[in-house]
C-alpha cells in the first residue's frame, strides 16, 4: 500500500503536504491523491519524493498487510499535540503492527495468546477500590509489587509497543487491532512513567467511561497509582506517619516500580504525608529536573521482545530468510545472523 507508506513517512519527517508537493514539483492536491489511494504517481515522482523524504524507493513500494482492522482510541483530553501529531502516532502503531502481524503469518497456527474476552470493569468512584478490579482481572493479588508489566499483559493477550516519537506531549494510546488490545507508550520516557503509562491505558480499556461523571484523565492516573502501590502496602511500607520525604523511601520505588512524585501523591492521598509535605516534596525535586530527569534507581527496564520472538523463531524454522527478519524489525543483518546462530557455535557464558 503505497499510500499508507507515503503517509506515514511524510509525518515521520514532519513535512506538510504543501512543503512534499514544491519539494517534488507538484500540487497539495496531488499528493492528498496519492496519500488517499486516488492517483498513483509516477516512478520520476516517487523518486522525487523518496529523496525528499530521506527514505528508499523500496520503502514506499513495500507491502502492508490489507487485512489490519484498526481501532485507535482516543487522545488524552487537553492534549496539545497537533492534528498532524497524532495522525503520526497512529500510523506508527499501524505501521509497527504491519511488521508484527507480518511475522505472525509465517506460522501455520497463531502463535499469540487468544485476544482477552470479557465485559468492562464498572467505575466505582472509589480508585482504590478500581484499582484491586484491575488487578483482579489480571489474576494478581491484591497487594505487593507488580513486576514486569510487559510481559504479564503480552502472555494475556494484550499487544504492548513502545514508539521512539520525539516528543513530550505524547505519552501513550491504546485501541484494538484484529481484535486485539494494544497499548503504545513513548520510548524516552524513563521506566517509572512507561510504568504508570502502561496501566494508565489499561485503565481506559478495561474500564467502561461511558455516562461516569469524572475527569477521565485524572481518574485514570489515580487508579494506576493505587494499582502499582495499594493502600495496604503503603502503610505496611512507610507507617502510619510521615512528617517529608526521606532518602529512604527510595528503596520503596526501586521495589514498586514507581517514581517518587507518584510515591509522595500515595503517601499524601491515604494520609501518611500531608499535603504540606508533598507539595515541599514537589517544589525540591523540580528544582532539580526530577519530574524529567528522576534516577531510575536501578529499576528494571519495562521492554517487550514479543516481535524479535516471533520473527527470529519464523527464521530458524526456516519460514523467513535472514534479509527479511532484518527487514521486518529494522535492525542490520549481521544482528539478525548472530542472533540466530546454534548454541553449539558458541560459548553459552557470552549470550
Amino acid at each position: 500500500m503505497f499510500e499508507k507508506n507515503l503517509k506515514y513517512y511524510r509525518l515521520k519527517k514532519n513535512m506538510t503536504k504543501r512543503a512534499l508537493a514544491e519539494a517534488c514539483d507538484v500540487t497539495p492536491m496531488a499528493i492528498t491523491n496519492y496519500e488517499s489511494g486516488k492517483r498513483r504517481p509516477e516512478m520520476e515522482i516517487i523518486n522525487k519524493m523518496a529523496e525528499a523524504l530521506d527514505v528508499r524507493v523500496v520503502d514506499f513500494l513495500s507491502s502492508r498487510n490489507d487485512n489490519l482492522k484498526f481501532r485507535h482510541g482516543e487522545f488524552r483530553k487537553k492534549t496539545v499535540l497537533s492534528k498532524g501529531e497524532q495522525e503520526y502516532v497512529c500510523e506508527s502503531v499501524e505501521e509497527y503492527f504491519n511488521r508484527f502481524f507480518t511475522a505472525v503469518g509465517f506460522f501455520g497456527g497463531n502463535p499469540l495468546p487468544e485476544p482477552p474476552k470479557h465485559s468492562r470493569l464498572i467505575i466505582s468512584k472509589d480508585f482504590e477500590s478500581d484499582a484491586a478490579k484491575l488487578r483482579n482481572r489480571l489474576d494478581l493479588p491484591n497487594s505487593g509489587p507488580v513486576e514486569d508489566i510487559v510481559s504479564l499483559l503480552e502472555n494475556k493477550g494484550y499487544l504492548i509497543l513502545f514508539l521512539d516519537i520525539d516528543n513530550d506531549a505524547f505519552s501513550g494510546i491504546n485501541g484494538f487491532v484484529n481484535g486485539y488490545p494494544y497499548i503504545a507508550v513513548r520510548n524516552s520516557m524513563n521506566v517509572m512513567r512507561k510504568r504508570s503509562t502502561i496501566v494508565h491505558e489499561l485503565a481506559h480499556l478495561l474500564f467502561d467511561w461511558n455516562d461516569v461523571d469524572l475527569d477521565e484523565e485524572k481518574y485514570a492516573t489515580a487508579i494506576a497509582g493505587a494499582f502499582l502501590i495499594p493502600e495496604v502496602d503503603l502503610f505496611r511500607e512507610l507507617g502510619q506517619r510521615r512528617s517529608h520525604m526521606t532518602k529512604d523511601m527510595t528503596l520503596v520505588c526501586k521495589e514498586y516500580g514507581i517514581s517518587t512524585y507518584l510515591l509522595a501523591k500515595r503517601a499524601s492521598q491515604v494520609g501518611i504525608l500531608t499535603e504540606g509535605a508533598a507539595k515541599e516534596f514537589y517544589i525540591k525535586a523540580n528544582k532539580v529536573h526530577w519530574r524529567t530527569e528522576e534516577p531510575e534507581w536501578n529499576i528494571k527496564n519495562e521492554e517487550t521482545t514479543l516481535f524479535k520472538q516471533l520473527v527470529l523463531r519464523a527464521v530458524n524454522e526456516e519460514n523467513l530468510g535472514i534479509q527479511r527478519a532484518a527487514e521486518l524489525l529494522k535492525v542490520p543483518y549481521a544482528e539478525v545472523k548472530k542472533d540466530c546462530v546454534a548454541m553449539s557455535e558458541v560459548n553459552p557464558w557470552n549470550i
